[in-house]
């Protein structure tokens, strides 16, 4: 099985920044795309940003120009960079993965436990 590990979480100030990782372990033959979801009290959990095994990211509207996606393959970790956080920002943040266990199975979708951001105005 693949556990994703969530860290960097925390309570800041709007305006400031926070950096989130997620590192990927156990049995993993390869990881294609990469993600990170958030949500927040009363409402769906929404997808903030997603990144393929090439590098190539996708963004939430709402997060555009602010938050910046990343990941080392060789690391199994991705990372989410945030910057000029708002209020609305805050949210408990999932990391998401495709991978699979041996070169020839199927894919599997996982998620992470969750890691809490909270920005104060």
């Amino acid at each position: 099985q693949v556990q994703l590990v969530e860290s960097g979480g925390g309570l800041v100030q709007a305006g400031t920044s926070l950096r989130l990782s997620c590192a990927a372990s156990g049995i993993i033959a390869s990881i294609s795309d990469m993600g990170w979801y958030r949500q927040a009290p009363g409402k769906q959990r929404e997808l903030v940003a997603t990144i393929s095994s090439g590098g190539s990211t996708y963004y939430a509207d709402s997060v555009k120009g602010r938050f910046t996606i990343s990941r080392d393959n060789a690391k199994n970790t991705v990372y989410l960079q945030m910057n000029s956080l708002k209020p609305e920002d805050s949210a408990a943040y999932y990391c998401n993965a495709d991978a699979r266990t041996t070169p020839w199975g199927r894919w599997r979708n996982y998620w992470g436990q969750g890691t809490q951001v909270t920005v104060s105005s």
